[in-house]
């Protein structure tokens, strides 16, 4: 592919991912995990203080890089951010992935890079940019884009400093390494399997002078000294964020401690325990009420990429270093057994880079100029399926539980309850002063602190007998377990709504009657 051709294609790869990852941030209503990291943000945002948490939240990487954002559109409070704000920190580093594919394209005049050519570049720019659960993720205020964002760039960065050691390459690569722990722990098994995938991939092949210019390769006290400065990069950075820059030293400590917790909801038969397959069940095909989801065909390019990358395995470094990180991330991330959609992210960016390099085995396979347009029709083909998928996870069915993606997501229901709460506080004296006590397990209680963050007095507890007095109480939100107890210390009189707060989840909305009645008056 010429270079004006591969610019012009990948531009427009570039622009649709970003206008699939920027549109209508409000067709999904906030998931109770994107709740509590806005929630978090917030203290940031109003307190400047930060705290790790070794139990949840995972790392701070995704707070702090929100600041600008919402400093730059003058909100300085919680309740002055929305939803556009937080989603535009996760949308903007999932298109900023596929400008990370940019330096495996070719040669360029930094050493170290033969690549995948540019062919494979932007087929892979093509297939990411409308992958619907790349898409469908680049839009959760969560950590996993900034997260796979980072983890590539190591990847990169160290395949870099594999085939043409310099310091430059060992620092850029500590930092990443340092960016990606300090957003989430999962990186305990990503960076590590990186490292290994490039050791072996380097291994099998001789030192190419080609890549790395006629300057001699380091000696071992000089990889020595650039292994110092690697690991000094990234824990500087871990530290950084980590103590909530330097007010919180201890907080480093706590992110090493916090290993034993994630291992043991990792081998744990918890709710989010699955069974190996999964992951290729959801990617390869899903089908529920009617709607079918597959990204089979990415798959079927990708497996095309891993027989290239093991065909030419002693002469192209990169296709085989990136097809040892994808199966083995996969691989591991299949093993354990606490599963959730959004973790099949950090390989899966793999998976496409190895779909991309199948497209360009196909075309080199192809003897004939009709085969190539075959394979190009394949490629666009795929591209539209995907896109189409896309639209269909992030805005036509975005809260929709036979949506694959859409893992114990909030439902539309609840922004009715919402918008309730909302209109019962407009016709009561206290406005958005007025009493709510929320009732209900942690697991319940979200997203209500986000969707609640305009009113000043809302108290929440697991169980209705530590709320106190319930009687007069202008709002009670209550869940299944708790709304006997509720029903008996209001006695009866409160008028009483369901809603939906996920699939298999209700809650009970109890109103005092003078303030149902107001509401009612201001309906007529």
């Amino acid at each position: 592919m010429s270079k004006p051709a591969f610019a012009i294609v990948f531009a427009a790869a570039l622009a649709l991912g970003l206008a699939f990852r920027l549109a209508d941030p409000r067709a999904r209503p906030m998931h109770h995990d994107e709740a509590n990291q806005a929630v978090r943000f917030g203290m940031l945002l109003e307190t400047g203080e930060y705290r790790y948490d070794r139990n949840d939240h995972h790392g701070p990487t995704l707070y702090y890089l929100t600041l600008p954002f919402a400093w730059i559109q003058g909100q300085r409070t919680l309740a002055a951010v929305d939803e556009r704000t937080l989603r535009m920190v996760p949308a903007v580093f999932g298109a900023g992935l596929l400008l990370l594919f940019l330096p495996l394209a070719g040669r360029s005049a930094l050493p170290s890079t033969t690549g995948i050519g540019r062919t494979a570049v932007v087929a892979a720019a093509a297939l990411a940019a409308v992958s619907p659960i790349l898409t469908y993720y680049s839009r959760f205020y969560i950590q996993e884009s900034l997260f796979v964002f980072f983890a590539l760039a190591f990847i990169i960065a160290i395949g870099r400093y594999a085939r043409g050691p310099r310091l430059a390459s060992a620092i850029g690569a500590g930092a990443f390494a340092g960016l990606a722990y300090a957003t989430k722990e999962t990186s305990i098994i990503v960076l590590p399997c990186a490292a290994a995938a490039c050791a072996i991939a380097s291994a099998m092949q001789p030192h190419d002078r080609a890549e790395t210019g006629d300057l001699p390769r380091p000696g071992p006290r000089t990889r020595v000294r650039h292994g110092i400065a690697a690991v000094a990069a990234a824990l500087t950075i871990a530290l950084l964020f980590y103590s909530g820059f330097f007010r919180h030293p201890a907080g480093l400590i706590d992110s090493f401690s916090a290993f034993s917790v994630y291992v043991s909801r990792g081998v744990g038969l918890g709710p989010h325990a699955e069974p190996w397959w999964s992951y290729l069940r959801m990617l390869g095909w899903s089908s529920s009420g009617g709607l079918v989801w597959t990204e089979g065909l990415v798959l079927a390019l990708a497996a095309a990429g891993i027989v290239r990358a093991v065909a030419t395995r002693r002469t192209s470094f990169w296709p085989l270093y990136i097809c040892l990180y994808s199966i083995g991330t996969a691989a591991i991330f299949s093993v354990v057994r606490y599963k959730t959609p959004w973790n099949a992210v950090p390989f899966y960016a793999g998976v496409v880079l190895m779909a991309g390099i199948g497209v360009n085995a196909l075309l080199d396979l192809a003897r004939s100029r009709g085969a190539r347009v075959l394979v190009v029709v394949v490629l666009v083909a795929a591209a539209w399926q995907l896109a189409a998928q896309s639209v269909r996870a992030s805005f036509q069915y975005p809260a929709d539980p036979r949506n694959p993606y859409a893992y114990a997501q909030t439902s539309t229901d609840f922004v009715r309850l919402v918008a309730r709460v909302h209109d019962l506080a407009a016709r009561h004296p206290d406005g958005r002063q007025m009493l709510v006590k929320v009732v209900a397990g942690p697991y319940e209680q979200w997203p209500f602190p986000w969707y609640a963050r305009d009113l000043t007095r809302v108290g929440y507890w697991n169980q209705a007998a530590g709320a106190g007095s319930l009687d007069g109480v202008p709002v009670i939100l209550a869940s299944e377990e708790n709304t006997a107890v509720v029903e008996a210390a209001v006695g009866g009189r409160y008028v009483s709504e369901f809603y939906g707060l996920r699939p298999g989840v209700l809650l009970t909305l109890y109103v005092e009657p003078a303030l149902w009645d107001r509401f009612l008056e201001s309906r007529r």
